[in-house]
C-alpha cells in the first residue's frame, strides 16, 4: 500500500472517530432539550389497564394477555401493598408506580424488594394469567401464537428467580400492565414524561351497582384491600363496602376528569376510558377500537377467543368469580339488576351519584324499574366523549 493510500485511511479514520465525538457532544448538550436516548418511533408501547377491583379487569387484561404481541402482568402493586404492614394507599401510590416504571423497562430487579428468598416465576401475582409467562422463553408449555391454558400454566411453569421472565419481557413490542390500586392520576404524570415510556391508559369503569353485587359474592378476599383503601380507619363492618365504593365512584371521576378537563399535553391522546357494559354488548367492536388506540392488529385467533368468552351461557358460578371462563357477557353485566336488594341499589346510587351521571349509568326509582330488563340503564354515548364542560354546562342550563 502506497504512503498516500495510508495517509487517507487514516485520515478516513480519524473523521469517523472526530463525527462520533461530535454526536455525543452534541447529545449531551441538548439532552434537554431533545434526549438522545429516546425510545424510536417503533419501540415499545407501554399500556395501564386501570380500573377498580369486580370491574372487569380481569377479562379486559386476557384480552391483552392473548395478544401474540404483548407482555401482561396482572396487579404487580398487589406486592407492595402485601409487603408493607398496615399502609395506606396515598402513602404505597409513588411504590408501586416506581415499580411500574421499572417493569416497563423490563427490569425486574426491583421484585427483590417485595419477593421471599429463593422466590420463582411462580411466586409472581397470578403469573399463571400472564400468557408471556406460559411461553418461550419464559416456560416451554405454549407456543407464542397460541392461546394459554391458565390451568396448565400453573401446574407446570417455573423457574428460579425471574431472569427468564426479564428475558421473555424484551422481546415484546407492547408491555401491558393491569392494575386496581390507583385512585388518581397526578403520581402517574412521571411515567408520562418519561422519555423511555410511551404509556399510554385504558381507564376501564363498570356500574357501581354491579361492582358492590360481585364484591359481596368474594367479600372476605377484599378485606385487606379495604383497610387500605380507607387508609386503616376504624369503619363499622356494615358500611366498608358502601365507603369503598363511595371511594372508587370518587377515583373514577378525579382520573376522568385529570384526563378530560384541562389536560397537561402529555396526557392529550394517551387517555381512553371504557365502560365494561360497551364491550358486553358489542365486544368486537369495542376491543377492535382499545387495539387501535394501543396501536395493536386484531387477529382471526384474538376474534373467535373474544367471541367464544363472551357468547357462553349463564354468568358464571361464584367459583369462578376470578376465573376467565364463557359466559354472556350480556348477562353477566345486567345480572345485579334481579339479585341485589333495591336498598342497597338505592345506597349506591346516592353515593355514586356524581359518577354514575358522569359515566352514563342511570338510576331507578323503584324495584320494578330496576328488574325491567327492556329499560336501558345505558347512556347510548361513547364513555371517553363525557367531558366535563358538557356536564357543567348542563348543570348550569337545568338550575
Amino acid at each position: 500500500m502506497s504512503p498516500r493510500c495510508r495517509v487517507n485511511f487514516n485520515t478516513m479514520i480519524f473523521l469517523v472517530v472526530l463525527q462520533g465525538a461530535a454526536v455525543v457532544l452534541f447529545c449531551n448538550w441538548y439532552y434537554q432539550l431533545s434526549p438522545c436516548n429516546s425510545p424510536p418511533r417503533k419501540g415499545k408501547i407501554h399500556v395501564l389497564l386501570l380500573s377498580s377491583w369486580r370491574s372487569g379487569s380481569s377479562f379486559l387484561g386476557q384480552v391483552f394477555s392473548q395478544h401474540p404481541s404483548v407482555f401482561y402482568l396482572m396487579e404487580p402493586g398487589w406486592h407492595v401493598w402485601t409487603k408493607i404492614e398496615k399502609p395506606g394507599a396515598r402513602v404505597l401510590r409513588m411504590a408501586v408506580r416506581d415499580l411500574m416504571r421499572s417493569l416497563y423497562q423490563c427490569d425486574f430487579s426491583v421484585m427483590d424488594s417485595y419477593m421471599p428468598e429463593n422466590y420463582n416465576m411462580s411466586t409472581l401475582f397470578m403469573f399463571h394469567h400472564s400468557r408471556a409467562l406460559c411461553s418461550p422463553p419464559a416456560c416451554s408449555l405454549t407456543r407464542r401464537s397460541d392461546m394459554s391454558n391458565e390451568t396448565l400454566c400453573q401446574k407446570k411453569c417455573d423457574s428460579q428467580g425471574l431472569e427468564m421472565v426479564e428475558k421473555a419481557c424484551h422481546t415484546y413490542s407492547h408491555v401491558v400492565l393491569k392494575e386496581t390500586r390507583f385512585f388518581e392520576l397526578e403520581s402517574l404524570y412521571p411515567l408520562f414524561q418519561d422519555p423511555n415510556l410511551d404509556l399510554r391508559i385504558v381507564h376501564l369503569v363498570r356500574d357501581p351497582r354491579a361492582v358492590i353485587r360481585s364484591r359481596e359474592e368474594s367479600a372476605k378476599s377484599f378485606d385487606m384491600d379495604n383497610a387500605i383503601v380507607l387508609e386503616q380507619r376504624n369503619v363499622p363492618a356494615a358500611s366498608i363496602q358502601y365507603e369503598v365504593m363511595q371511594e372508587v365512584c370518587r377515583s373514577h371521576v378525579r382520573i376522568n376528569e385529570r384526563a378530560i378537563l384541562k389536560p397537561p399535553p402529555f396526557l392529550e391522546g394517551r387517555y381512553k376510558m371504557i365502560r365494561y357494559e360497551d364491550v358486553a354488548r358489542n365486544p368486537l367492536k369495542e376491543i377492535n377500537d382499545i387495539y387501535d388506540f394501543v396501536g395493536l392488529e386484531m387477529t382471526s385467533q384474538m376474534e373467535e377467543w373474544i367471541y367464544k368468552v363472551t357468547h357462553g351461557k349463564g354468568k358464571g358460578s361464584k367459583k369462578e368469580a376470578f376465573q376467565i371462563t364463557s359466559r354472556n357477557a350480556n348477562e353477566v353485566s345486567q345480572a345485579w339488576r334481579t339479585v341485589l336488594q333495591h336498598s342497597k341499589v338505592k345506597r349506591i346510587q346516592e353515593l355514586c351519584k356524581g359518577a354514575m351521571s358522569l359515566l352514563g349509568y342511570r338510576t331507578v326509582d323503584s324495584e320494578k324499574e330496576q328488574k325491567r330488563l327492556d329499560i336501558d340503564l345505558l347512556v347510548p354515548r361513547e364513555p371517553y366523549e363525557f367531558s366535563w364542560v358538557s356536564a357543567k354546562s348542563q348543570r348550569t342550563g337545568s338550575s
